[in-house]
């Protein structure tokens, strides 16, 4: 069942070890509204209770640790904060992060170690400032910051539209033009004392690991954004990633994706072309990485969580879903569910579905339960940008049992018990909604079930809907209006 309703673009939900559930808010000001991040906690009953707002946007993580609350702020620039929640203090851990490109400061969490462990996205597509960047809603102009390499690293000299990579828009390179390693990097994995000392960097050229983990083994774990067809250096046919993060590696961006190098043939643009290297000393980097997993193309692989039995050793991973036509073309729709995957051979296994816009992140809680984050409704259409609905989003509620399927008998579903009911009232109804269509029912749903449950409809001859009637479309409404 969807335990919370209205939420503006949420991004993340964190579980405390006692069972308290919170809930952040991008702060993304998608069709007009309010700016600013919010973190609030979520009741038994749905309802929430703010505990924060007005954070740098986009909120991208929450994270439980130590009886608070360490929260990613995307921004310009980036930062990474705490919550104290038995005093309701926040506290800045590291602020100053790379902000104001294509991708921000990412998720958090604390290692084995008693380290804080952080994803900082790409400033670009693949190294370079393109025109794209205005067609990124949150983003808007090619006027921002250029990526910052984790290791020494040295150009080819080509240059893309007269810019070239790691370097401003406009400015063009030369063969053999040195670029030294940033502090903080982008397209990184970092890690700081809990405090913010002692930042450092664990892993670079993941281009977008929007989600990162530790497993039950103190492995760390971390999704990959593979490459957009879109920009100065455009990628076709590139896939998101799985990966284990070591210490010290390279994990291939701008130059390889998933371990295969961009001058490969599955990369190539549609009349063949071949994008070619920008970094000439890739033999004095690390190995190029190799992945996990692979998912499909334009999935945009999100955050995860380790199951247990019947699973154990599998992660159930949340697929945001495409965004064409900004992210590559094609038709059809991409990711927007739940996939299983196994860390034995990285094989992908479907889950069942439920009415979900965009899952974005998953968690349990003690007993078992699943949640879901939906981000909620949000499209890129031609011509006019971002297409997105506030308040749209939702946490989700799922038992245990879920992933084995049996929660799929208990759903009610529009078209096999919901039509039949309204069937014989579509004529004298006709006049203000259809209620026979699924899209006229579920857009009225809460007004629906207002007028039936006080007997105000269906207007006489007909006789008010039995209790059962009344009850299987309140659980229908609840379950999320299954098709």
């Amino acid at each position: 069942m969807k335990l919370s309703d209205g939420l503006d673009f949420p991004t993340s939900v964190a579980i405390s070890p006692a069972g308290a559930i919170y809930v952040a808010e991008s702060g993304l000001n998608f069709d007009g509204i309010q700016s600013g991040g919010v973190v609030s906690r979520v009741h038994a009953d749905g309802s929430r209770t703010q505990l924060l707002r007005g954070l740098r946007a986009p909120v991208n993580g929450i994270a439980w640790h130590d009886d608070a609350l360490i929260i990613s702020e995307g921004g310009r620039p980036g930062r990474i904060s705490r919550f104290d929640l038995k005093t309701c203090t926040p506290s800045v851990i590291l602020d100053g992060l790379p902000g104001f490109g294509n991708y921000q400061t990412n998720m958090a969490a604390v290692g084995p170690d008693g380290k804080l462990y952080f994803s900082q996205g790409a400033l670009t597509n693949t190294s370079v400032i393109g025109p794209d960047s205005r067609d990124l809603a949150w983003l808007r102009t090619s006027a921002h910051e250029c990526d910052i390499p984790g290791y020494d690293i040295t150009l080819t000299g080509l240059n893309f539209e007269r810019t070239g990579s790691f370097v401003p828009f406009g400015e063009a390179v030369q063969a053999g033009q040195h670029i030294a390693s940033g502090l903080p990097s982008t397209a990184a994995i970092m890690r700081a004392n809990l405090d913010g000392s002692g930042l450092e960097l664990v892993a670079w050229g993941l281009r977008n690991a929007y989600g990162i983990g530790f497993l039950r083994d103190g492995r760390l774990i971390a999704t990959e954004q593979g490459a957009d067809a879109r920009g100065s250096r455009p990628v076709w046919n590139c896939p998101d990633f799985l990966y284990e993060v070591r210490s010290g590696a390279w994990y291939g961006w701008p130059d390889f994706f998933g371990g295969t190098p961009i001058t490969d043939a599955r990369f190539a643009g549609p009349d063949g072309t071949r994008q070619q290297f920008v970094i000439a000393n890739h033999d004095q980097l690390p190995p190029v990485a190799k992945p996990l997993a692979e998912f499909e193309v334009n999935s945009c692989a999100v955050k995860f969580v380790e199951l247990g039995a019947p699973f154990a050793g599998d992660l159930l991973v949340a697929l945001f879903g495409d965004e064409r036509p900004l992210t590559g073309p094609g038709e059809g729709r991409a990711g927007r569910k739940l996939v299983r995957v196994s860390l034995k051979d990285g094989s992908m296994h479907s889950t069942p579905p439920f009415p979900c816009e965009r899952p974005i992140d998953v968690a349990f809680d003690p007993a078992g339960n699943l949640y879901v984050m939906d981000f909620g409704q949000f499209e890129i259409a031609p011509g006019k940008g971002v297409v997105a609905r506030p308040g749209s989003g939702g946490l989700w509620k799922f038992g245990p049992d879920f992933l084995e399927g049996r929660k799929l008998l208990e759903m009610v579903s529009f078209a096999k018990d919901i039509e039949p009911i309204f069937r014989q009232f579509r004529g004298s109804m006709i006049w203000r909604l259809d209620l026979t269509s699924y899209d006229h029912v579920k857009a009225n749903a809460e007004m629906i079930y207002q007028m039936i449950a006080t007997k105000n409809m269906p207007l006489p001859p007909y006789p008010p809907l039995t209790d059962q009637q009344v009850n299987t479309f309140k659980k229908w409404r609840e379950s999320g209006c299954q098709p």
